[in-house]
């Protein structure tokens, strides 16, 4: 009979989840997926709530991208208002937004995924974390955790809080930064350009050492979907979505994020409370796309600011045609970081991100809004429709991480199969195997939002365990 062998829970990720690998009656790997065991009904529970108070409700979804949340939020609402958001506002999101990507990244490369790369995949498990990669190089790690501080900083000065900030709203922010904020700001910007080259410098030179792994995990070809400029650049609050193929070609440009639905499906599966988005021309399964840096940096022609230029033109050498290689995740969020550091310094530079109004005053003039950015993870969509009085009738949240899903369960049957012996399992086989999840840095807690109802089972038992009754909803 089929035996299985469960990972159970996957490690240094957002969320709860477990691997199952099954295997066939000869022994060998048959195939593998991710479950996602976690579900949190945001889309359901803001029904009836006016609208204004999205994107500080939304926010919570996650208290690591935060910001991502509440600014697709903030954008939906703007759309609601049918207003045109100031100028300084707009910048000042901008900026926001990058140091989330600042933040989130550190802590994703840093935190989650060095242990792996500087210790080892095979190393003892239980110093196979920051506090063994302190152990190993307190300056390497002091340098992440300085990269975050700095993201957090930033978003602190602007809305107030670094978690959760109640900043975004619809027609602009309600507050702003300051001149002596900038100044903090922009004395920050020299130490973190210099962590940076040191980590491009080691991550360059440890996937050199472990071809195995870089090569392997995660490796297939798949399209790419992201956010562009007019120009084709890296862009992260505004602009239109270009899907690429594995060899880069441009499948589809110029589409209007708010037209999003007519592009993406939703499809669900009873394994997992995660959704499976897929491009509709191409159906389910078999519209498979990434989403997130890797997938950002193969859409784009050019980051647009000159160190991650540089970076990119070194990057886009790994292939001739787009980077299928989903281990290189970890390089595209280390250039994301350096984009966003640069990108943070040319906006603070600008005398208008400081100047005029921040907030548009109107009131509803429409009864559906969407609003996208680029969270750290890939493509955000937050859909909302509201009644005449401006109360939420429904929400539909298209997370980065679901549009990954896809691509995840492919990325983990691959190093199932490539990397697991069922004849002697070892940690270090299971860990290569979690190691495929972490290159997507998935953030489960936004991504669990199911279609319809869901199945529903309560028991209730005595002090001794012993079954009273049970109740379940289909």
């Amino acid at each position: 009979m089929p035996q299985r062998i469960v990972i159970n829970p996957v490690t240094r990720i957002e969320g709860h989840a477990k691997i199952s690998i099954y295997l066939n009656d000869a022994g060998e790997v048959e195939s593998a997926q991710f479950h996602v065991t976690e579900f949190r009904g945001f889309e359901k529970f803001c029904e009836g709530r006016p609208f204004h108070e999205m994107p500080g409700l939304m926010a919570r979804i996650c208290g690591i991208c935060p910001i991502s949340h509440s600014l697709a939020s903030a954008k939906a609402g703007d759309m609601l208002l049918g207003v045109a958001v100031p100028p300084g506002a707009v910048q000042q999101r901008r900026i926001v937004n990058y140091a989330q990507v600042l933040q989130s990244h550190a802590v994703s490369f840093f935190h989650l995924s060095a242990p792996d790369l500087l210790l080892g995949f095979d190393s003892p498990p239980e110093s196979r974390n920051l506090f063994g990669l302190i152990g190993h190089d307190a300056e390497f790690a002091r340098r992440g955790i300085r990269l975050r501080q700095f993201g957090q900083r930033v978003i602190e000065m602007a809305g107030g809080k670094r978690v959760h900030p109640s900043w975004g709203v619809p027609g602009g922010i309600i507050r702003s930064l300051d001149s002596a904020d900038r100044d903090e700001i922009l004395g920050g910007i020299p130490e973190a350009y210099a962590s940076m080259d040191v980590a491009l410098g080691r991550l360059k030179a440890l996937l050199d050492g472990i071809p195995e792994e870089a090569g392997s995990i995660g490796n297939f070809p798949s399209l790419f979907l992201g956010t562009v400029s007019p120009s084709g650049a890296l862009e992260y609050y505004d602009g239109s979505i270009r899907i690429v193929d594995a060899e880069r070609n441009i499948v589809a440009d110029g589409l209007d994020p708010v037209r999003y639905a007519t592009f993406l499906g939703e499809a669900s599966e009873e394994w997992t409370f995660t959704k499976f988005p897929y491009y509709k021309p191409l159906g389910y399964p078999g519209g498979i796309y990434r989403v997130g840096p890797l997938a950002r940096l193969n859409v784009a022609t050019h980051a647009g600011t000159p160190r991650a230029d540089r970076e990119l033109r070194e990057f886009r050498q790994r292939s001739t045609g787009a980077i299928c290689q989903s281990f290189h995740y970890h390089l595209a969020r280390l250039i994301e970081m350096l984009h966003a550091i640069e990108r943070i310094e040319e906006l603070l530079a600008d005398p208008e991100c400081l100047r005029g109004e921040i907030r548009a005053q109107a009131g509803l003039n429409r009864q559906e809004g969407i609003g996208s950015c680029e969270a750290p993870r890939g493509t955000l969509f937050h859909h909302y429709q509201v009644d005449s009085s401006g109360l939420m009738r429904r929400a539909n949240l298209l997370i980065a991480t679901a549009q990954n899903n896809l691509a995840m369960n492919r990325a983990v049957e691959q190093a199932a199969r490539r990397f697991v012996s069922p004849h002697r399992v070892e940690e270090g086989m299971l860990n290569r195997v979690e190691a495929a999840i972490r290159c997507f840095d998935p953030c489960l807690s936004c991504s669990t939002h199911a279609i319809g109802k869901m199945a529903l089972v309560v028991e209730v038992r005595n002090r001794a365990g012993a079954l009273l009754h049970t109740a379940a909803r289909a």
